[in-house]
């Protein structure tokens, strides 16, 4: 296939490999649907995945992962098919990688470092790029002993063991003192988050975040919703930063509308840490919306991840939306259970329910109601204020007449002077 204008740069051929270990815990084995992903993963980062193989063993090799006769195969497979690099599915130890390098002759990488690498190149904002590259600091620190090794194997322990263990702990403080640098800044980012958060509290504008597998459709969602203009391409994790746009619900009430990284199975585990400063706002969502691609005959194993996820990063108490997507795709019966909608991002279908499914999640936890409170309770007039959507104020002969919106907290406090629970 010939290819043209910002294309012509040759894409980088690529061999993948997966184990299937009988040691593994359930998920961590490679599949066909897994490689199906990794081949995904592979033509994100701009590869092209040309063939790949599935080992079957009890468990992995100690040297190479893989034995020496699967070894073999693959190194076949690399000269026949011309290529340079050779993904695993499973994450491979510094040794590992390093046998696998020199016994193959190519470039090797494992999911984490594939999936480290699109990081790299998708992160826009400050913040992005400061997680992605605490990410790959963290990642390298463990893979700098293997790195090193090759010094004692090509001249030998006599001599060189000295020098080669001073540059290994010198670039390990260097690392280290890179990955505390990183994480001082990411808390200063935390920081300013938190502030605008507690901001948007207090003006009564409630956070709904668009959650996910990858590819599900979110930011397509998003500019559906919200008629914003993100980019929403068929590719693995397009969005990295979080992006956040005002959405109207209903006559009353206006929201902010958050989309987030996409999850994804054998996501390794220092990527959620050092994505959790986007991933955090999820626990301080008012409600998610769980996307979900119904198209994909993996739906149901992609939301158990997301929602086995959601619960690693402290949000599954927050009330939540399946939606699921891409109906108009889907051949069978359409799920039917309570907080759930059927949608299209893609032609509009089923948002109007959607928006409605989110303003009674929201208003479950709300009350409105018209306050009739005497003017010897003025704290109480100026508790509304700061805390409760006021929607007018009257002035009468008794007191202060103020119709406002109250969540369920500040409800206990004014409830005695409400004129009528409209909710």
């Amino acid at each position: 296939m010939s290819m043209t204008n910002n294309f012509d740069k040759k894409k980088e051929r690529a061999v993948l490999c997966g184990l299937a270990a009988a040691c593994f815990e359930k998920g961590e084995s490679s599949d066909e649907i897994s490689m199906g992903e990794l081949a995904a993963l592979v033509e994100t980062a701009g590869g092209e995945a040309v063939a790949w193989l599935i080992q079957n063993r009890a468990t992995p090799d100690p040297r190479s992962f893989i034995g020496e006769g699967k070894e073999q195969e693959l190194k076949e497979l690399i000269e026949m098919n011309e290529c340079s690099l050779a993904v695993f599915d499973n994450e491979l130890s510094p040794s590992q990688m390093r046998v696998l390098s020199e016994d193959l002759g190519v470039k090797v990488l494992d999911r984490s470092g594939l999936i480290l690498d699109i990081f790299a190149q998708r992160a826009r904002t400050r913040e992005g790029q400061l997680q992605v590259e605490l990410a790959q600091y963290k990642y390298l620190l463990p893979r700098l002993l293997g790195m090193w090794t090759h010094l004692e194997r090509q001249e030998g322990a006599i001599g060189t063991r000295g020098p080669g263990e001073t540059q290994l702990e010198s670039d390990r403080r260097h690392i280290r003192r890179k990955i505390a640098k990183l994480e001082e800044e990411l808390e200063e980012v935390r920081k300013i988050r938190s502030v605008q958060r507690r901001r948007r509290e207090k003006n009564e504008m409630p956070v709904v975040a668009l959650v996910g597998y990858t590819n599900a459709g979110k930011s397509t969602l998003l500019n559906c919703l919200t008629g914003a203009d993100i980019p929403a391409n068929n590719r693995l994790f397009d969005t990295l930063d979080t992006t956040t746009r005002r959405l109207k619900v209903d006559e009353l009430q206006e929201v902010l509308l958050s989309d987030t990284v996409g999850f994804i199975r054998k996501l390794p585990h220092h990527l959620i840490e050092a994505f959790k400063a986007t991933l955090e706002e999820l626990s301080y969502a008012d409600v998610l919306l769980h996307v979900i691609d119904l198209s994909n005959p993996e739906w149901q194993t992609q939301a158990a991840i997301v929602d086995k996820l959601i619960a690693e990063l402290g949000a599954e108490g927050t009330p939540c939306i399946r939606v699921y997507n891409k109906c108009d795709a889907y051949l069978g019966a359409l799920p039917r259970e309570n907080d759930a909608v059927c949608i299209s991002a893609r032609t509009g279908e089923g948002t109007a329910e959607l928006l409605g499914k989110i303003s009674e999640m929201l208003g479950r936890s709300k009350h409105r109601a018209i306050f009739r409170i005497p003017y010897s309770q003025g704290a109480l007039v100026q508790l509304l204020h700061s805390e409760a959507a006021v929607l007018s104020t009257e002035y009468a002969e008794d007191g202060t007449v103020i119709e406002a919106i109250v969540k369920s907290e500040l409800w206990a406090k004014v409830r005695a002077y409400a004129e009528g629970d409209k909710e």
